[in-house]
């Protein structure tokens, strides 16, 4: 039996799951089931990439430990997977020991063969994707080329892993081979990363302790892209014993990966295989992203903090979730992103599955059942004239074939569907209602709905692996035993038995109002985003107010700021908004009047040290004196907040 290996990235757990991430373990479920019903054995593998700064970090702010952060995100995870029907057949977490210890052995091994060794590490580094950047390759503003987020300056000893002995190796690979896919990739890669000389990679950080500790120097631990990379082969077996798989499935057939994470699969993993003398995966598809579509029709990527994400859950548990992976595998070509927007997916969800497959179905089992009580006579016509379906249906398996080899799950959907438009035109062509008042064309009709039948077997056949929940409805449906509805039959026609019994069941694929279901949507993206934003701390919802005209620094030495012991303060009797301070400023004392007692009491304030502005024209201010001002800034949540100094400082310290 042929073997076939295919694997998603690991998933980095920074947050809870959402539609954006379906797509790769979706397509390659989608691939993996095609491939079991062609009859390979299949090794399909996802899980978590669970080390980083950026894990320890966000355990730090919770509260909790990294492995009690990580555990409850990969259990949400895994329900998602559950819940979309992925089938997957081994989950890594890089904090399994087998694969921790395999870590630690290959760091070793490419150490020993002189491909890694000890330095510093001075350049531009970027958290949220834990990589280290050379200032030429950041973007247009100085931030990080793949997610556009700050950048900050980092030093620390490292080890590195040489890459230039490599180059030439993986330019090869990129331009000469089919390894990369699209391969139009290849050319920015090339141009970006390797013709201006391949810079050796940081492969270990002393920064934070939260990773694979490096057994020969301890204080070290694997940098991100060694842990995770090398998951796919540890997660059978290599350099441990909790599997032993590795020659059975090693090298992976595909490789799916997002384009944000493309360089490292296309160059520093074949660069490190290459190291240790292992053979390299034979395919890496590369996608784009399912970007979001806002009510101005302008594409965003998706992002917690905007409140666009689409919960999968509900999107499943309201249309169905062999809808939503129709859906999302329909809609984006292959290194091509994807806008979803509520409009896309339920004019998708009509137009192909209500209108198209779905009708088709019931328009054929309905005709079964009112012209022949459900069950077709096994008297036909002698002659079908009817090759031209019959062609269109027999030559579909080999069209598909060739696009999901090609990891084209787009073209293989819009050819099945071709064949579901046939089949549709076919009824307009022989107009079985006509037929049906005509006993001399019984023979006839019983042929056309047994054409239609066979097409359906085929068609939901192929369908099944995209959408593994539906297509046992419609086999129930046609009559169809599911032994029948296989591989080997999606080629033929003539499978189903002359007298087939259908049953009429559920609507497939409920027509949706669109109107209607728009408000609806929209009332719950609105209320999602009131939500997150709910969540956002005052600080991050805060705007600074625009800066002010420019001055000189003799205008600024003007302002004389002073710091000030407040000895005593009442409220002004007059005024629900001032406070009146009795300061010490180390000058013989003040009087200073201060509209901050919506957010003060004087109890707050006695016994405080703060700055003022001590050269400020003195004013009457409802009818009490002020010789000065308070220094106060803005508060996120629309109050004021008074700045206080070093409480060690004397009074009349100067502030410069």
């Amino acid at each position: 039996m042929s073997k076939f290996y295919i694997t998603t990235p690991i998933y980095y757990p920074s947050g809870d799951p959402h539609i954006g991430h379906c797509y790769t373990t979706v397509a390659c479920d989608s691939i993996a089931r095609y491939k079991r019903m062609q009859g390979f054995d299949v090794m399909f593998l996802t899980g978590t990439d669970e080390h980083g700064q950026k894990i320890e970090d966000k355990a730090r702010e919770k509260g909790v430990t990294p492995q009690q952060y990580v555990d409850e995100i990969v259990e949400g995870f895994k329900k998602l997977w559950e819940f979309m029907g992925v089938e997957y057949d081994r989950y890594i977490r890089t904090t399994d020991d087998y694969h921790v210890e395999a870590i630690q052995k290959i760091f070793k091994a490419l150490y020993d063969k002189g491909y890694i060794y000890k330095g510093e590490y001075k350049g531009k580094y970027c958290t949220p994707c834990e990589s280290f950047w050379t200032d030429s390759q950041l973007d247009e503003k100085g931030c990080c080329p793949e997610c556009h987020r700050e950048v900050k300056e980092a030093a620390e000893e490292a080890y590195f892993f040489k890459m230039s002995p490599f180059a030439d190796r993986i330019e090869k690979l990129l331009t000469e081979t089919d390894y990369l896919r699209p391969k139009t990739r290849a050319t920015e890669l090339v141009n970006n990363f390797i013709k201006p000389g391949l810079e050796d990679l940081c492969v270990s950080r002393t920064s934070f302790t939260w990773g694979v500790p490096v057994t020969f120097d301890p204080k070290h631990v694997v940098y991100v892209w060694v842990d995770a990379l090398f998951n796919y082969c540890t997660a059978l077996g290599f350099m441990n014993d909790k599997y032993d798989d590795y020659d059975k499935y090693w090298p992976a057939d595909i490789h799916m990966v997002a384009k944000d994470i493309m360089r490292f699969h296309a160059i520093i993993w074949p660069a490190m295989l290459m190291a240790l003398d292992m053979p390299l995966p034979k395919h890496l598809a590369v996608h784009g992203w399912i970007t979001f579509q806002n009510k101005k029709g302008e594409a965003e990527k998706m992002s917690k903090s905007l409140g666009n994400v689409v919960d999968p859950f509900m999107l499943g548990e309201r249309y169905g979730v062999d809808a939503i992976r129709y859906h999302i595998l329909r809609e984006m070509a292959l290194g091509a992103d994807s806008a979803f927007s509520n409009e896309i997916m339920i004019k998708r969800i009509n137009s192909d599955l209500a209108n198209g497959f779905g009708n088709l179905v019931s328009r054929t089992v309905a005709m079964a059942d009112k012209y022949f009580g459900g069950t077709l006579p096994v008297e036909r016509e002698e002659k079908d004239p009817d090759s031209d379906l019959i062609s269109v249906i027999t030559s579909l398996r080999d069209k598909v074939d060739v696009c999901i080899d090609e990891t084209r799950l787009k073209n293989a959907l819009e050819e099945i569907f071709t064949a579901v438009d046939r089949a549709n035109k076919y009824i307009d062509e022989t107009e079985p209602w006509k037929l049906g008042k005509d006993e001399s064309k019984r023979e006839r009709l019983a042929s056309v709905l047994y054409n239609l039948l066979e097409s359906i077997r085929v068609i939901s056949t192929l369908l099944s692996p995209f959408m593994p929940n539906t297509m046992p409805k419609v086999w129930e449906q046609i009559g169809a035993p599911a032994e029948v509805c296989s591989y080997e039959n999606a080629d033929k026609f003539g499978v189903l038995p002359a007298d087939v019994t259908v049953h009429k069941g559920e609507i497939l694929f409920p027509r949706i109002d669109m109107d209607k279901e728009i408000d609806e949507l929209n009332k719950i993206i609105e209320a999602n985003m009131a939500a997150a934003k709910a969540k956002l701390s005052a600080e991050e919802l805060f705007t600074p107010e625009p800066v002010g005209e420019q001055i000189d620094i003799d205008e600024f030495a003007k302002a004389d700021l002073r710091v000030a012991l407040v000895k005593s303060c009442e409220k002004v009797k007059k005024s629900k908004k001032l406070l009146c301070l009795q300061l010490d400023d180390g000058m013989g004392g003040r009087q200073v009047v201060s509209g901050i007692a919506p957010w003060y009491a004087p109890e707050d304030l006695e016994g405080k040290k703060v700055i003022i502005v001590a050269n400020l024209a003195p004013a009457e201010l409802c009818g009490v004196e002020s010789q000065g001002m308070i220094l106060a800034a803005d508060n996120p949540d629309g109050g004021a907040a008074v700045v206080f100094p070093d409480q060690s400082l004397p009074c009349g310290s100067k502030i410069r």
